[in-house]
């Protein structure tokens, strides 16, 4: 039950390998570890493959949490059975929510601790992951809600997950740094995020109003005034679509969301500075940027001159430098340029996705209300 992980700038977002080679700290013993006041939250539909390697990977943390709990909504394979063998709590609405914010929401209800942590449950996290969100979140300033971490596909194998592979290297090391400076990423990435408790209940958790609950709590988060934390070191490894299949549920729920989350929030962003000018930026990376990329340069190119081919190859190393400098620290070089062509087949892809929302959702009012697994 995945949402978006956000490669911000929705035109080249929306546009498991091995976790990092470099070295992930040992996690002490569960006598040693420190505890820290944080209820992780595990929305689970169908997810019997995946739960244990997420659960593991949250009871082997560097920390110790208070609390774990899944939320088995009325999985039909075992998924809450699996759960239970980790002896972490599992509780189960009366009927399907339909959502994952539904999930997430009815799991709120029993939570008791400072923190709330999401974290789907397909994406395992790095030993050290909970350890450095909450030393960002739990701070004496009241305003910071919460904090989100960096995303690498779990899994490169596929044309797909290569395309997504290179979007998420490209886009956390770029967007996402640039945002936590004006401490407002443009969204807390619905695979891995904590907020505190307080916070999320005084804004009502997660919204059910959109398909991008996540972008749509982090933007209602800062029209009331509170900031949100990046933390580049506390990473996740989520499981992305590995065909086209999938790709498309995907693809189809993160724009068709974004665009509803502008819809829902338009007045508002007016009188929130630099959220107004982020979701500018990917309002015209999306649309604008999008046509003049797939429609205008070509037609330039055929009718003009050829020269307008400089549009693509200064294109280029802006994406290839800073993928190839985050590819050279994680000892992922190689992984990186052969993953470039999958790339560009997502991006094209995404182009008409957006396009496709834009048209729906604001021009045709034309809202997609339901809930798509996207792996």
């Amino acid at each position: 039950m995945s949402t978006s992980p956000d490669p911000s700038g929705v035109g080249v977002a929306l546009l498991a390998s091995s976790p990092t080679t470099q070295t992930l700290p040992v996690t002490p013993s569960k006598d040693t570890r420190r505890r820290v006041p944080v209820t992780v939250l595990i929305p689970a539909y169908n997810e019997a493959a995946f739960i244990a390697d997420t659960i593991r990977s949250v009871l082997e943390q560097t920390v110790d949490v208070e609390d774990v709990i899944v939320v088995d909504d009325r999985s039909t394979d075992g998924t809450g059975d699996v759960a239970r063998t980790f002896g972490v709590r599992v509780v189960r609405p009366e009927s399907n929510s339909g959502s994952k914010a539904g999930a997430l929401n009815f799991g709120l209800q029993s939570v008791q601790s400072t923190f709330t942590l999401a974290i789907d449950a397909d994406t395992i996290l790095a030993p050290d992951a909970i350890e450095r969100l909450v030393a960002a979140a739990d701070v004496e300033d009241l305003k910071v809600a919460g904090a989100c971490g960096y995303v690498v596909p779990r899994r490169v194998k596929s044309l797909w997950e290569r395309g997504r592979y290179i979007e998420y290297l490209f886009a956390f090391t770029i967007y996402k740094p640039i945002q936590d400076y004006y401490e407002r990423p443009m969204i807390a990435s619905g695979c891995f995020s904590m907020y505190r408790t307080d916070v999320l209940r005084e804004l009502k958790g997660w919204p059910s109003r959109t398909l991008a609950e996540d972008m749509d709590l982090t933007w209602t988060a800062y029209e009331r005034g509170y900031v949100i934390r990046f933390v580049q070191e506390a990473v996740c490894y989520p499981v992305e679509p590995p065909n086209f299949s999938f790709m498309r549920r995907q693809l189809r729920r993160w724009t068709r969301g974004f665009f509803q989350c502008v819809r829902v929030h338009w007045n508002d962003l007016l009188h929130v500075p630099y959220l107004r000018s982020i979701v500018a930026v990917g309002l015209w990376d999306a649309t604008v940027a999008t046509l003049a990329f797939f429609i205008l340069l070509p037609l330039l190119v055929l009718f003009v001159s050829p020269i307008f081919l400089l549009g693509y190859f200064i294109d280029l190393p802006a994406i290839l430098v800073p993928v190839m400098y985050k590819a050279y620290q994680r000892g992922e070089v190689r992984k990186a340029l052969a993953s470039l062509p999958g790339f560009y087949v997502l991006r094209v892809v995404n182009g008409v996705f957006v396009l496709s929302a834009f048209w729906n959702e604001i021009i045709l009012r034309r809202s997609l209300k339901t809930f798509e697994k996207g792996h």
